[in-house]
């Protein structure tokens, strides 16, 4: 529910970055948003389940298996759900062009709006140089991301004691750090330029946790964010506007507006 108690249709939802299987991922607040929102077509957009540290250890709470189900209800009841993987679930490349519960896998898609534009759909890892040429860099990379994650847990674990909302201090210290902000600049401009090169009108992607809709030289360039750090999904209106849904800063002026009442 939001302020004004409504419950939200959309066109299309875009979520990525998810990372079940992992302590940092934030399945309650993404059950919350699903409660909230509804679509036609939902597009899981990378980075759904996390292999990677599956791999390296079993961690499976109640909340990831609700998101699960959340999911595959969703497509029983007759929203097209189509599944691109990402990196860390790459074991679901192998069923691309199969469906599993109503749930349509592919390696990438084409979305056309409302008001006509078509949009590349991947998750972008493909794009990554690192991912790309050192995959064990990257996977280093992962476990530094991790204990930063975990404090982040404690932090807003001690914000809530004092009835602050959730905030992502990871998130704030990687968009600081110079050598991260010209990486994600860098991806920007690759994956407009391979969606030009595509012949469509622009791109919606994942990968680097960072939510971002914005236009460059004619092109949409929109990545859906995560659900670790930011919280975010991208949304198209029924008219064919997109919009990126910060979900912890809806929730916070929610409990704002619950205490002006």
């Amino acid at each position: 529910m939001n302020a004004d108690g409504g419950f939200r249709i959309y066109r299309t939802i875009w979520i990525s970055d998810v990372h079940l299987g992992t302590r940092g991922c934030k399945a309650d607040l993404l059950l919350d948003f699903l409660r909230y929102a509804d679509c036609e077509t939902l597009y899981l957009v990378g980075d759904i389940v996390d292999g990677w540290r599956l791999r390296r250890g079993w961690y499976w709470p109640q909340s990831h298996n609700d998101v699960v189900q959340k999911l595959l209800r969703r497509g029983r009841k007759g929203t097209r759900v189509v599944y691109v993987p990402g990196n860390h679930d790459d074991f679901a490349r192998d069923y691309a062009g199969n469906s599993f519960g109503a749930i349509e896998v592919v390696d990438e898609a084409v979305h056309r709006t409302a008001d006509g534009r078509n949009l590349l759909i991947l998750h972008g890892d493909a794009f990554d140089g690192v991912m790309r040429y050192a995959r064990w860099l990257a996977i280093m990379g992962d476990h530094a991301y991790t204990w930063a994650l975990a404090l982040n847990h404690w932090f807003n674990l001690a914000r809530r004691l004092f009835g602050y909302p959730y905030w992502s201090l990871s998130a704030y210290l990687k968009n600081k750090v110079k050598n991260a902000v010209q990486f994600v600049g860098d991806y920007e401009r690759t994956v407009i330029e391979a969606a030009r090169q595509r012949q469509v009108d622009g791109i919606i992607c994942g990968h680097i946790h960072h939510a971002e809709l914005r236009e460059a030289d004619g092109m949409v360039y929109a990545n859906c964010g995560d659900w670790v750090e930011s919280c975010t999904a991208l949304v198209e209106h029924l008219d064919g506007r997109l919009e990126i849904l910060y979900w912890a800063d809806h929730l916070a002026a929610e409990e704002i507006f619950a205490c002006a009442s």
